[in-house]
């Protein structure tokens, strides 16, 4: 071998065998745009919080999430060293994407720079995903440049058919903005179907769930949001660099309305959740309801947008005109209140020669046979795109998706394909950005808001990375998908509750004292919590474990049979404790269902239960409508937070993670 053959086997050598080769890219969700991967590491176990001026609330966000996300404190610095140190700065950029941001990851420190707040925000969440991601906390040293394709990333919730309580709401936007979604939608009042409930308006449920000064006793009793909890919760996500669209669907979805007010239903064939508007006093009520959340110095409504409906009215050709007519009135009033005007498309449905303002309105495209896509954009409007058929959650009814096929969307989606229509070039400018949804529409078939939860989450990743910049979803789905569900729902949100891996063993305790606090709260599926009881003389309404959402009862207060409580439902096991006896206890419990075990048994199994909805015949009989076939859901997020005060001795108790 002569010195050249020598020289080149060392490089080659070298350039294999070298440890201090570019740092591959970090995995985070959405997959950022750019990444430039240098030599070394950061670690910041020691390393403070830099920032000044406008970026301060950013930065108290940051060291606050850190702590939460590792136990581990990242201070704030009372100077203006960067050295060792993590340095956010906003950097007016009127010309670059106010939410593009960059980020330098090198062995004496981190910076963040952005053109504003949102921006150094998002930058912030990618920070922390790296660090949830890292091996010890220690970092990769680099360049992120990162930028998302649409401008709003959202994600919109049924909060009128099945009250959200705010503290999911709260733990949701947290989530939704740890995975840079910008947007969250709320729809406040809506109805169930007529068909599922005997096809008799006065069974059907129908809320609105805001507070009402205008019309007292409009407000649902099952729950609601005080005008100032509203306006709080905005607050809360825009510091989050998410906007609330509250939405209130008129004129049709408007039997919580027109129950209230019956003299302004429609007569016609359309139903009673119709408004009639073709009568005066239909807009009378309408201008004064949106008043309340729309005028003054502090508005109840206080975003940009309000999502005055206008989907699935029905009617001849004469009511389509005036259907038309009620959505421009709507769009126009909406912005005299310096509001963008949203709408659910509809206007090929509600053909007509009307004309309908387009200018600054936003038309959420859902169904192609209600709004063809590319003749909405022809007319003037911007549009999202969220295809029922692809991002529509409804749970456990057959005719949407119960969880999103999250593989298809990651392969084969971007916003710029709306239900079939694929928008390029400059009409792609159009298309504002892509949303996916979940509608309660049987909200009383046991699906618990930690079921709505676990859909979310399922989905939650690949919508964020497909709406943030399709073009680069470069991991297989495979891998994105198992790592993505490994993360956390965000810093300091646990509303899962899951704990451990698969495999272990989260909460061991030898005795449970009555009464006492216990170490866990809840324990998400999927799970197994086994014990030992020595069973005494129990009283119906015994209970055995509870938390702020469930109850699992030793001897429920219906039938004296062990079960549990959640969501205002209550399941029984075929099971009821003798007193003398001692028996082993296992429950078990998944998105489907919920099991019990005695003594290694299988005594009961609460799975998904098919109910079939009926419909009188010609002859007056009730015959089955196959179609409308829907679960009844028994699961259990399990409640360990408290002891009941039960006489039976509870022992050897054992809290597994199955998942």
């Amino acid at each position: 071998m002569n010195i050249g053959q020598l020289f080149s086997a060392i490089v080659l050598s070298a350039a294999t065998l070298t440890p201090w080769a570019a740092n591959p890219k970090p995995f985070t969700v959405p997959e950022v745009s750019s990444w430039k991967g240098a030599e070394g590491t950061f670690n910041p176990q020691n390393a403070r919080i830099v920032a000044e001026g406008a970026s301060m609330p950013v930065a108290r966000l940051l060291s606050q999430d850190y702590e939460a996300l590792t136990n581990s404190a990242l201070p704030l610095a009372d100077d203006k060293n960067t050295k060792g140190n993590i340095s956010l700065q906003i950097k007016k950029n009127k010309k670059e994407n106010p939410e593009a941001y960059t980020i330098k990851i090198e062995p004496d420190g981190i910076s963040l720079t952005a053109p504003s707040e949102q921006g150094l925000y998002w930058a912030t969440r990618t920070l922390l995903q790296i660090v949830e991601n890292s091996v010890n906390g220690t970092l990769p040293t680099g360049t992120i440049d990162d930028c998302p394709s649409f401008g709003l990333r959202g994600f919109m919730i049924d909060a009128g058919r099945k009250y959200m309580p705010l503290d999911y709401l709260y733990a949701l936007v947290n989530t939704l903005s740890y995975y840079k979604i910008n947007t969250l939608a709320i729809h406040l009042n809506d109805n169930c179907q007529p068909k599922f409930y005997d096809n008799d308006w006065d069974k059907v449920p129908a809320s609105f769930r805001l507070e009402c000064e205008t019309f007292p006793g409009l407000t649902a009793r099952d729950g609601s949001y005080t005008k100032q909890e509203f306006r709080d919760l905005q607050k809360y996500a825009l510091a989050r660099g998410i906007e609330i669209i509250p939405e209130i669907d008129v004129p049709a979805h408007s039997l919580a309305f027109t129950r209230y007010r019956p003299e302004l239903a429609s007569t016609s064939d359309n139903g009673r959740d119709h408004f009639d508007i073709a009568k005066p006093e239909t807009y009378s009520f309408l201008d004064s309801l949106f008043t309340e959340y729309l005028q003054g110095p502090d508005p109840v409504f206080s975003g940009k947008r309000f999502n005055i409906g206008t989907d699935e009215y029905n009617g001849d050709a004469a009511t389509m005109e005036k259907f038309r007519a009620f959505t421009d009135r709507y769009a126009r009033f909406v912005e005299s209140f310096g509001k963008q005007p949203v709408v659910w498309g509809s206007l090929t449905h509600a053909k007509g020669k009307t004309p309908v303002k387009s200018d600054n309105v936003l038309m959420m495209c859902w169904s192609n046979s209600f709004a063809k896509p590319k003749d909405m954009v022809e007319q003037g409007f911007d549009i999202v795109s969220i295809p029922d058929r692809w991002v529509y959650i409804v749970p456990k009814v057959g005719y949407y998706h119960d969880y999103l096929d999250t593989e298809w969307l990651y392969n084969n989606w971007t916003p710029a394909n709306v239900g079939g229509d694929i928008f390029s070039g400059k009409d792609l400018d159009k298309v504002k950005g892509g949303m996916f949804a979940l509608w309660n529409d049987t909200p009383n078939n046991g699906i618990t808001v930690k079921d709505i939860a676990h859909r979310i989450k399922a989905a939650l990743p690949t919508m964020a990375a497909k709406t943030w910049n399709a073009e680069h979803t470069t991991v297989p789905y495979d891998e994105f998908n198992k790592k993505a569900q490994a993360m956390t729902e965000a810093p300091g949100i646990n509303f899962l509750a899951r704990h451990g891996r698969p495999g272990e063993t989260v909460l061991e305790l030898a005795d449970v004292a009555p009464g006492s606090k216990l170490p866990l709260e809840e324990m998400g599926y999927d799970y197994s919590v086994e014990f030992d009881l020595d069973c005494a003389t129990e009283v119906p309404g015994t209970k055995l474990f509870e938390s702020p959402h469930a109850t699992f009862w030793l001897s429920d207060p219906i039938t004296g049979q062990m079960g549990f409580s959640r969501d205002g439902q209550l399941s029984t096991f075929r099971h009821i404790v003798k007193p003398g006896e001692k028996i082993h206890v296992k429950v078990t419990g998944d998105k489907q269902g919920t099991q019990l075990y005695v003594d290694g048994r299988l005594v009961d199994d609460l799975n998904e239960q098919w109910i079939n909805y009926y419909k009188p015949n010609a002859q007056g009989k009730r015959e089955p409508i196959s179609v409308y076939l829907l679960a009844q859901m028994h699961t259990l997020v399990f409640p360990l937070d408290k002891a009941g005060n039960f006489k039976s001795k509870v022992y050897n108790l054992e809290v597994v993670n199955k998942r």
